[in-house]
């Protein structure tokens, strides 16, 4: 017999619970199923208007419908950078900026793993830890601007298409799927 850890357990709930969410149903469709109509009602039926087709409630849709695009900004500062030369180190300010950036997409498509542990004694918090970890597949990221922030910092903005999103999120849920057989 397994034995699996709290961790193990929450993980395998939360693919669960996305993958119960997702539905393999066109979210627009424009044909309506309607019951069978009999030959003396069809006039009636013609002046009725079939009631519109809702789509299936999940977690990811509503987010995803309300965006034509995600977008996301990412910092670095130019003087932490480990380099002597100024110019280098602005370079690898902005090569940062972006990786920054495409951290910040991930999160937006996959979400955030968080891990958090609190420590109580004597009714008192002694301790409180959060982890976090983000792991995901991005492409077809444009790049909007890189635009120097004050003296020390840059900026990077990427730009990421609905549809993509909505492709990168299908992979990584039958990804989840093949994994969980």
């Amino acid at each position: 017999m397994k034995t699996y850890s709290l961790r193990t357990t929450y993980a395998a709930f939360a693919i669960l619970a996305l993958l119960a969410g997702c539905s393999s149903t066109p979210r627009h469709s424009t044909e309506a199923t309607a019951a069978p109509v009999a030959p003396h009602q069809m006039s009636q039926a013609r002046d009725l208007t079939p009631p519109p087709v809702e789509a299936p409630s999940n977690m990811i849709s509503p987010m995803m419908e309300k965006r034509e695009s995600f977008t996301a900004t990412g910092y670095a500062v130019i003087s932490i950078q480990s380099n002597k030369n100024p110019a280098q180190q602005r370079l690898l300010a902005i090569r940062a900026a972006k990786l920054d950036a495409y951290r910040s997409l991930t999160e937006q498509v996959y979400g955030q793993y968080l891990d958090a542990t609190t420590t109580v004694a004597e009714m008192t918090i002694m301790n409180d830890t959060f982890r976090t970890r983000v792991e995901g597949v991005i492409y077809g990221a444009q790049m909007v601007s890189v635009t120097p922030v004050g003296e020390d910092t840059y900026e990077a903005t990427l730009s990421l298409d609905r549809n993509v999103v909505r492709d990168l999120r299908s992979l990584y849920l039958s990804q989840l799927a093949q994994r969980a057989r």
